[in-house]
């Protein structure tokens, strides 16, 4: 009788942006605005991604969390993101434990987007998204919309150029009609 083997394998599906020729480091220079000029830990397998690498695309920044009242909302963002990745819209999820609800596990929380919530966007390490500890990305996305994620699943819409567009909050679902005009608005500007 033949053994069964299982082995715990994350989905390649949460790089979709390496699927599509982006490098996993991209050198952050002349076609890089300011504000994606950082480079992250990928969720799947630390191996570091530079914003770089959406340069060009319409970016919607979440923070998340494993287990929050809105963690339901990896559905509508994966949705969202199924919608118009082939219009250029790029979803990125930041987990982050701000608000005590991430797990400190990264194999844990891969687990609960890319398997329970089918999350094919791509996903990074826990990141700091408010106060003095804040990284850089989420500390000008805050100074640029005026408002810093006052709990989980805060969305930033960034232009294809770079700047921030709006900031939406939490109880915002990721289907709503206002986030979806304003992503195909943003979509559409050259």
């Amino acid at each position: 009788m033949r053994r069964r083997q299982f082995v715990f394998a994350l989905p390649l599906l949460a790089l979709p942006a390496l699927h599509q020729g982006a490098s996993a480091q991209s050198p952050q220079g002349s076609g890089c605005t300011k504000l994606l000029q950082h480079t992250f830990k990928r969720l799947q397998d630390e191996k570091p991604q530079s914003l770089c690498d959406y340069s060009g695309k319409v970016v919607l920044a979440v923070n998340t969390a494993s287990y929050c009242g809105f963690t339901h909302q990896f559905e509508g963002l994966e949705a969202l993101y199924s919608r118009y990745v082939a219009r250029g819209l790029v979803i990125l999820g930041f987990p982050s434990d701000d608000f005590k609800q991430e797990d400190p596990d990264s194999r844990k929380i891969a687990s609960v987007c890319f398997n329970t919530y089918g999350v094919k966007f791509p996903m990074f390490t826990v990141t700091k998204v408010r106060g003095n500890d804040a990284h850089p990305f989420f500390a000008e996305l805050a100074k640029a919309t005026g408002s810093q994620p006052s709990w989980n699943f805060n969305k930033y819409l960034i232009g294809r150029d770079g700047k921030p567009i709006k900031h939406f909050g939490s109880s915002t679902d990721p289907e709503s009609r206002v986030i979806k005009v304003t992503v195909e608005s943003a979509l559409s500007a050259s």
